[in-house]
């Protein structure tokens, strides 16, 4: 199954509900996505799509990844796309590092492969653990009433876990916690994620401020090192996201026993395939799993359904509906959320179609 042509568009994506706000003050106004399409001599087309949270969340932005993009794809054309591995080493021979870059086309060769083998992909990354998977809905970083009103509307649509923003002031951000427990079912579990916004100090003084909250904490600080030094004084459960840019600092948050969890997000580490790696070795290693991305629609929600409803229940936490929180779908297949659950299409890859009027015109083309 050789690649005969590669196809890429820019797609912008606004955010239904408006600026999204982490810690320091970072904001974005919707997914900048690139949508990209791999044809073979056998017909088929596959499909990947990835978006960075703007620049300054992870090392890597829009830009950067068309002319990445632009850099690969013809020396991919005639490659065997039924080897995802074999068509990501040929990637990285191509381009080194920048994995954001990658994540789209790894998405489509995985797609090919499952029509192909006529499986969705959820069977070809480990089998269909369940029919649905819990979905967490972040709160965008505000004052604490704003989040409270925002969160409670988020429990009336179904969501039954809520992730709150923090990262700043201690005080204020406690502030924000007791808030949204306060407007939200009983039951309604809680994550309070800094995106690596706090110095120790300040997480250490959240903690003390905080006792007698239920949460998960969620990345509190920048690095890894600080995050490692502050696991002593957190007694509560502990996930990290930034960190985890690859296996390397899996095996070793997982060595020094700082992590509960981790989140993985497909752009981060390169595609589904970096992916599954990833979080098979967690599950060995006896770690709850989060599968998302960095932002996206319905093609990278897709993705990111199959590979959640692969990972086997006991060890999933939770992943993120994309395409409900942006205002334009460009793929029809993905099931509706249904009380704060996400399904995976059952038709074969992906198993959506993209909407291809939302496309355009590429901005590149190679074959």
């Amino acid at each position: 199954m050789r690649i005969v042509r590669i196809a890429a568009w820019r797609q912008e994506q606004p955010f239904r509900d408006g600026p999204y706000r982490v810690s320091g003050g970072r904001e974005a106004t919707g997914f900048d996505a690139v949508v990209v399409a791999v044809e073979t001599d056998e017909g088929l087309t596959g499909w990947g799509e990835m978006a960075p949270l703007g620049a300054t969340y992870d090392p890597a932005f829009a830009a950067g990844a068309r002319a990445a993009l632009a850099e690969m794809a013809p020396g991919l054309i005639g490659c065997d796309a039924a080897q995802p591995g074999a068509a990501a080493r040929r990637m990285d021979a191509l381009l080194k590092g920048h994995p954001y870059a990658k994540a789209a086309l790894d998405m489509a060769f995985w797609d090919l492969l499952g029509k192909r083998a006529r499986l969705p992909l959820a069977e070809l990354l480990g089998g269909r653990y369940g029919d649905s998977v819990a979905l967490y809905r972040s709160v965008s970083q505000e004052a604490p009433a704003r989040m409270a009103e925002r969160a409670a509307r988020y429990a009336g649509q179904g969501y039954r876990r809520i992730q709150v923003k923090v990262g700043g002031d201690p005080e204020e951000d406690v502030a924000r916690v007791r808030a949204v427990a306060a407007a939200v079912p009983a039951g309604t579990v809680l994550f309070a994620d800094a995106n690596g916004g706090w110095p120790a100090h300040a997480a250490r003084r959240f903690l003390a401020l905080a006792r007698g909250l239920d949460f998960t904490l969620e990345q509190p600080c920048a690095t890894y090192e600080e995050c490692r030094r502050l696991r002593a004084q957190c007694d509560r459960p502990l996930v990290l996201d930034e960190s985890i840019d690859g296996l390397p600092a899996l095996v070793r948050a997982a060595h020094d026993g700082v992590a509960d969890g981790i989140t993985i997000k497909l752009a981060r580490v390169g595609g589904i395939g970096p992916a599954r790696l990833i979080r098979d070795t967690a599950v060995a290693l006896g770690l709850m799993v989060t599968v998302e991305d960095t932002g996206g629609s319905d093609i990278d929600t897709a993705a990111m359904a199959h590979l959640s409803l692969s990972t086997p229940e006991e060890r999933r936490l939770h992943t993120v509906d994309f395409n409900a929180w942006v205002t334009l779908s460009n793929a029809a297949g993905m099931p509706p959320a249904r009380d704060g659950r996400l399904g995976a299409p059952a038709a074969p890859g992906l198993g959506v179609e993209p909407r291809l009027e939302t496309l355009g015109e590429p901005f590149h083309e190679s074959g």
